[in-house]
């Protein structure tokens, strides 16, 4: 075994087996010609389009990219896709196959490819026989992608439309209980703004205490409102307090609804399509040429350790 790979003995054999050689070479080019003709081999041609992801919102610590293609690669998207091209005509798997969503996705990943470029946009690649649909599927990829987006972002702001909408309802019934409140402490006791009135009905009342007149019917009436404000006045102050913070809790909340009922509502993409898919007019698989060189290739190298075999044994 020590000079099994003897150089010189090499190139001896090869000088020996040359025509060998040139017959299987021969014979292997004109074999994965044939084979990986379109007779044999179904040609596929390619559609893709480049993203750049916006308006998306941050989650955790990825990038916008890396949830562009999140989505892209989400088993939703890939139903979707699914259903409406019919794909299990297109790659020919009958639907009671006991295994027919895992041959659906294999086939489906093995076709669809989606990967992030250096410049952080996404590739969108789409292989398939018929180039319109190949087309036609990268656009659809991208309409779902959006659909997806819009549906999650707004799921979420109607989830804090119906929470705050909750909230503005129950600070609207307290607000109603203090105006009753209120307006019931106006009504029995003349209080109408406790800020106003206890300055002015202080300063009248002592004025009437010095002029002597607090047994007039107008210092009558300065007393008793003064009265109802030592006894109701704290109390009054404390609603109107409660009642002006209930009001601006039921504005800022109002102002929190508006813009996520907006946002809920608001029709716009998350995607810009830096370059559009266009039906290919020339196929993209099989590369014959490639693999014509790789089966000359490989079937040289082993005929060439056949040989080498052969030799040896035959010397023993």
């Amino acid at each position: 075994m020590n000079d099994f790979f003897d150089n010189q003995k090499l190139l001896l054999l090869i000088r020996k087996r040359f025509l060998h050689f040139v017959v299987i070479g021969v014979v292997a080019v004109l074999l994965s010609a044939v084979f990986s003709s379109p007779r044999f081999i179904t040609p596929k041609f390619k559609s893709s389009a480049r993203l750049y992801p916006i308006n998306l919102a941050v989650m955790s610590t990825e990038s916008e990219t890396e949830q562009l293609l999140e989505i892209i690669s989400s088993n939703d998207i890939k139903q979707q896709m699914i259903d409406v091209f019919h794909l299990n005509e297109v790659y020919d798997i009958p639907k009671d196959d006991p295994q027919y969503l895992t041959n659906m996705l294999s086939e489906y990943n093995s076709n669809v490819s989606a990967k992030k470029t250096e410049f952080e946009t996404v590739e969108l690649s789409v292989l398939d026989k018929d180039p319109v649909r190949a087309c036609q599927m990268v656009d659809s990829i991208i309409h779902f992608y959006n659909l997806k987006v819009r549906e999650m972002h707004s799921a979420k702001n109607w989830e804090v439309v119906k929470i705050v909408s909750d909230n503005i309802r129950q600070k609207k019934r307290e607000q109603d209980s203090l105006l009753q409140l209120i307006n019931q402490e106006r009504e029995q006791y003349q209080i109408l703004d406790f800020n106003t009135q206890v300055r002015e009905i202080t300063r009248g009342y002592m004025e009437a205490l010095s002029a002597g007149r607090e047994n007039s019917p107008g210092g009558r009436e300065i007393k008793k409102l003064y009265g109802n404000l030592s006894t109701k006045g704290g109390e009054t102050f404390v609603l109107e307090n409660r009642f002006r913070k209930t009001t601006q809790i039921i504005d800022s909340l109002i102002v929190i609804y508006d813009t996520n009922l907006s946002e809920a509502k608001k029709q716009i993409t998350y995607c810009h399509v830096v370059e559009k898919p266009v039906p290919a007019d020339k196929k993209a698989y099989p590369v014959r040429w490639m693999l014509v060189a790789m089966t000359l290739v490989s079937s040289l190298f082993l005929s060439f350790l056949l040989f080498i075999i052969l030799d040896y044994y035959r010397k023993k």
